[in-house]
């Protein structure tokens, strides 16, 4: 068989030079991932209930979803965690080969048939259903230089919106969002015990003058269908935006003709929605955002343009404001191709040395 291949350069030549298109267009077309995709599917069921404790998420949440969810079609197993800040989430894991976003959906129809049973205040927040992706792939650190400029509220919203849209646009990157707690913007009321049982208040009744108080309507118009020669759309003006509008809220009316307001038994600011976490970077606050990849997508391509990405990005952040990426598995997979490449020019010019021994022939080898 061997001698065939002698007597006949032609053939082996193109034998030869169809096994390098073929590693070329191996090389370059195929995905580049750190690990093999090798883990089962899974979907993350995620659920918020402010103010509870782990103990009662598990009692009065957790059994409502997972006995909704148990049975879902090629499910295998599934896992709960419930925390003291009140979040819980529920990992669902599927066969391998099941088709996640199919296996989404089908999770999806069964939180729904669950929502009847929860507590009003699970359903006001939502219940979440995402894939759960299992390539993470980097994660970038923005952080404040002057902390008192710039706190990590800041520097969480001014990412939101600037910059992690940014990043889920680029192909496949799957998704892109901030560890370490909720760092939003939001009105913190900080109920006074002491002014509470003084005044005879329960916090439900401040939340719901806060609510009453504090919402979006339609209001409608005048003059619509009539003989005047004008209509007028009537405007209302909405939510309230600042901590002195909510310190004004009217709680109730007291016998006297005075009035109790929110400023009266709590402390209203602006701030972030949870603090329940604390995230540093070279000594400095900030937030670190997770980028996950995509199943059969090119981490090497998709970290080349995150590259270029936050330093076009970098350019226009405000005075003080910087990015630090700690994390990124490019580096061990720019490692992994070199001694790739070592190896195949190695092992090309050691197959050829010992041809051309054994052949005595440049042409023949």
């Amino acid at each position: 068989m061997f001698q065939k291949f002698i007597e006949r350069p032609v053939l082996s030549t193109v034998i030869s030079i169809l096994l390098v298109i073929l590693g070329v267009l191996g090389l370059t077309k195929l995905p580049l991932e750190r690990f093999p995709n090798i883990a089962p599917p899974s979907v993350l069921v995620s659920a918020v209930y402010p103010g509870a404790n782990a103990e009662t998420i598990l009692r009065s949440v957790t059994p409502s979803l997972e006995e909704a969810i148990n049975g879902v079609e090629n499910m295998t197993y599934m896992t709960s965690s419930a925390s003291n800040d009140g979040t819980l989430g529920i990992t669902v894991y599927f066969k391998q080969g099941t088709n996640p976003d199919q296996a989404a959906v089908n999770v999806q129809n069964r939180v729904s048939q669950a929502t009847s049973q929860l507590p009003a205040e699970v359903v006001q927040y939502g219940i979440t259903t995402t894939k759960q992706q299992n390539s993470f792939i980097g994660a970038i650190g923005i952080y404040s230089e002057d902390t008192k400029k710039y706190d990590a509220v800041f520097v969480n919203n001014y990412a939101q919106i600037n910059i992690i849209p940014e990043i889920k646009r680029i192909t496949g990157v799957g998704s892109a969002s901030v560890f370490g707690g909720i760092k939003d913007y939001s009105m913190r009321v900080w109920l006074n015990p002491g002014q509470l049982a003084a005044y005879k208040i329960t916090p439900a009744e401040v939340t719901a003058a806060i609510q009453d108080k504090n919402l979006e309507a339609a209001p409608g118009k005048f003059g619509e269908q009539s003989q005047e020669a004008f209509e007028y759309v009537i405007k209302y003006k909405g939510k309230l935006t600042t901590p002195e509008e909510y310190q004004n809220i009217a709680i109730r009316a007291n016998a006297d003709g005075s009035v109790l307001r929110l400023k009266d038994v709590a402390r209203v600011e602006l701030g972030a929605y949870s603090y329940g976490s604390v995230n540093r970077l070279n000594g400095h606050d900030g937030i670190t955002i997770g980028v996950v990849q995509l199943s059969g997508s090119n981490a090497n391509e998709i970290q080349i343009a995150i590259d270029k990405l936050m330093e076009k990005l970098s350019k226009d952040f405000p005075k003080g404001i910087k990015y630090n990426q700690f994390y990124r598995t490019k580096t061990d997979l720019d490692e992994s191709i070199n001694q790739v490449e070592h190896t195949l020019i190695e092992a090309f010019v050691l197959v050829f040395i010992v041809v051309f021994i054994f052949l005595q022939d440049i042409r023949s080898t």
